[in-house]
């Protein structure tokens, strides 16, 4: 497990350097989450019926805002090839880097999420379900979204693709996600949408590693 505690330690270091990567994300899924209660009028009840859906979007779309980076800064200085060839599992390794992205992307997301919900009048249980909904979501957007992180590598317009790829994987999580606050304000109970996003991390976790590995290594062949 060495290579993984490398590999993390290395990427958040860089990560750290290049704050202004970090603070982007923040900002982008801020705004967007700002703007709607602009664009729809102050009605309580409809934002309270909205917000969900909007925070989950919100956080999609800044995820897939960052999946471009990925891979890119290793890849332009040659260390990529260098994790290719070592003796050491490429699977681990890819597993490790999607960690840092969750880290410096989806955490932060996580945890800005019950101030942007109070915007939408979103309390209680209501806000504490949305906030395990994207704790056990977030990170199968980035496992998920490093699959086309890998598949679109030093390609033009690399960035559209990856959208066109991730986003028709993206909508069982936030169908799940929204629809877990959806259901714990209606008094259903959230427990099986929560169950069926830890399912899929689950699945994203022992699927997509080999699968980024082996887009990898086809990438750059």
């Amino acid at each position: 497990m060495s290579i993984v505690f490398w590999v993390i330690k290395r990427d958040l270091l860089l990560a750290m350097r290049r704050k202004s990567d970090v603070l982007t994300t923040l900002f982008f899924f801020v705004i967007v989450t700002s703007l709607f209660p602009l664009g729809v009028g102050p009605e309580p009840q409809l934002l309270k019926a909205i917000g969900p859906g909007v925070l989950w979007v919100g956080a999609l779309l800044a995820t897939m805002l960052s999946l471009g980076r990925m891979f890119a800064a290793d890849h332009a200085d040659g260390t990529l090839e260098q994790m290719l060839i070592c003796p050491e599992s490429l699977s681990l390794i890819v597993l490790s880097k999607v960690v840092v992205h969750w880290l410096a992307t989806g955490l932060p997301l996580v945890l800005m999420s019950p101030l942007l919900g109070l915007q939408f009048g979103i309390e209680g249980e209501a806000l504490r379900v949305l906030t395990l909904s994207l704790l056990l979501g977030t990170p199968v957007l980035s496992l998920v979204g490093a699959i086309g992180a890998s598949l679109t590598l030093g390609l033009r317009g690399g960035g559209v693709l990856v959208s066109l790829l991730v986003l028709p994987l993206y909508i069982p999580v936030l169908i799940f996600g929204a629809g877990a606050v959806d259901a714990s304000t209606s008094g259903i109970g959230a427990q099986g949408h929560l169950s069926l996003l830890g399912a899929l991390l689950v699945l994203a976790l022992l699927a997509t590693p080999k699968a980024v590995a082996s887009a990898l290594r086809i990438s750059l062949e």
